[in-house]
């Protein structure tokens, strides 16, 4: 999870230890739906998961045969990631950093997984182009997030338009894939605390294309 809004501008770590430290999983446990439906059937492989915070959703993955590692920024939120990967008898690394710094080797992954990250326009495109760039040929992304109508909805997600993400700014930001999924819907969430009731959400999976 990453977002940027005015309450996490001036010590964005400090804001996301807060909230993954708190006793309840932020988002819940469980993997995000769409992460769960679209990862059916996936072979497993190496798998990415960014701004994954707690580890629901690379726990998950790793639950299915996947070898994951789980980059976010909090700490304390990697710690929640490796605790639950205990408890569900999994292994996951862990990367805790900045993505405005995290590269990942070329042709280094088979799955991106990418579950409400909200990042400044400038820095999701560079951070989607790398991650298409990561991904072997034949490999697969799967990113859902919320979209500019989530505002009227307050659900959920950040409170800016400029973070927020559409079917559109998919296409462009991560050219080279081929769309399996890619489509902007309402649907009910419940997710932990934080994402409760019908949301405005895109949702995309893609593969890149054999070589």
């Amino acid at each position: 999870m990453a977002y940027a809004d005015s309450r996490i501008m001036q010590d964005p770590r400090q804001f996301w230890d807060g909230r993954y430290g708190q006793a309840a999983f932020a988002y819940g446990s469980e993997p995000n739906d769409f992460l769960a439906e679209q990862a059916q059937g996936l072979p497993p492989g190496e798998a990415l998961c960014l701004a994954e915070g707690q580890g629901r959703n690379g726990v998950h993955l790793a639950a299915l045969g996947h070898r994951v590692c789980i980059q976010d920024l909090s700490p304390v939120g990697l710690a929640r990631a490796e605790q639950l990967a205990q408890r569900r008898g999994v292994t996951v690394s862990t990367v805790c950093g900045d993505l405005a710094t995290f590269e990942p080797a070329v042709a280094s992954v088979d799955l991106v997984v990418a579950i409400w990250m909200h990042l400044p326009t400038d820095l999701r495109a560079v951070v989607h182009r790398r991650a298409v760039q990561a991904l072997r040929p034949g490999g697969h992304l799967i990113l859902e997030a919320y979209t500019p109508a989530q505002l009227a909805l307050g659900t959920g997600g950040p409170p800016q338009a400029d973070l927020l993400i559409s079917a559109d700014d998919l296409r462009r930001e991560l050219a080279g894939l081929e769309w399996l999924v890619l489509r902007e819907c309402q649907r009910p969430i419940s997710e932990g605390p934080y994402h409760q009731g019908v949301s405005a959400v895109v949702q995309a999976c893609g593969r890149k294309p054999l070589r």
